[in-house]
């Protein structure tokens, strides 16, 4: 907190964490995002610091230009961020600063006028249908512990035979399983909560890791425990899937979030409807749904032309 006092002054830095509480209580955004953006603006004040040889100020903030902003993100790119990072960078300072604007304090236009890098698509690849079934069978799994394999391969049937980001699939709990035995409760980004249908072969991978796992789970604690019976961190299934890239011969793009990509792949290939693909992944946009499945433009209109009611 002290590093933070010495690059800008009270007023700015009130106004900052009120934006922060903002993004977290009222726009419901995702922990990470709430960390990046703070971790952003505060490399973006701690810039400022040395290019006004002092302490930021609201009065500072109202006179920066576009080339304050670019200054800012050439010095990160020497820093070695990349494309990505730097444009989440621009989209949190544009943030907060339309929230001071909306308090009559500064005038948001100068990092507006800012263009955003541009993001190479470097999509993960989706695996194979029979890569994919590999990776997601009991047999294939490769820890000694019995109950270990089945809670490996329960988790990577959900992020595959669902579609959920590997953090979906470890905060579940045994309540989203009891609603339904055809349907799932998956609270993703933002903490919204999504149903989604369960293949019975994913429904039977949890059913086999439950009857062997050693540990009580009760039913509003995360489901997937750990060797040692604590919550099941996401490094763990990460490594365990470099494990079994390297045994059946899968090439470095399969990754578990690989598998949720493959989902989407798979569908859409065997026909189903993009909209639908949206609704499955939790995705809040058509647009990226499109951009994560590598559906082509022509694809898309296609789809749209077909199932949009006034197209």
């Amino acid at each position: 907190m002290t590093k933070l006092l010495v690059i800008a002054d009270g007023a700015l830095m009130a106004e900052r964490q009120r934006w922060l509480t903002a993004l977290s209580a009222e726009r419901r955004l995702s922990e990470k995002t709430v960390e990046a953006y703070e971790r952003d603006t505060r490399q973006f004040l701690a810039f400022l610091t040395g290019h006004l040889a002092g302490a930021a100020r609201l009065d500072d903030i109202r006179s920066l230009r576009p080339a304050d902003f670019r200054g800012f993100l050439a010095a990160r790119r020497r820093d070695g961020a990349g494309a990505r990072t730097l444009g989440r960078g621009l989209a949190g300072l544009r943030s907060f600063l339309r929230h001071l604007e909306r308090q009559g304090l500064v005038n948001a236009a100068g990092a507006a006028a800012v263009r955003s890098p541009k993001q190479p698509k470097s999509l993960p690849k989706p695996l194979t249908d029979r890569d994919a079934l590999a990776v997601v069978d009991g047999g294939s799994q490769l820890a000694e512990e019995p109950w270990i394999a089945a809670r490996n391969a329960a988790v990577l049937t959900l992020l595959y035979g669902c579609g959920l980001r590997i953090s979906e699939a470890l905060g579940l709990t045994r309540q989203d399983f009891a609603d339904s035995p055809t349907a799932l409760r998956v609270t993703g980004k933002g903490n919204k909560t999504r149903l989604v249908p369960m293949i019975a072969a994913a429904r039977e991978a949890v059913e086999t890791y439950l009857a062997l796992c050693p540990y009580g789970v009760e039913a509003d604690v995360p489901l997937f425990r750990g060797a040692k019976g604590g919550v099941l961190q996401p490094a763990i299934i990460q490594r365990e899937m470099q494990r079994l890239r390297g045994a059946l011969g899968l090439p470095e793009t399969a990754t578990p979030h690989a598998l949720r990509h493959s989902f989407a792949t798979h569908l859409l290939a065997g026909g189903g409807d993009l909209r639908t693909i949206q609704e499955l992944l939790g995705h809040a946009s058509l647009s990226t749904t499109q951009v994560y499945t590598g559906v082509d433009s022509a694809r898309l209109l296609e789809i749209y032309d077909r199932a949009h009611p006034r197209a």
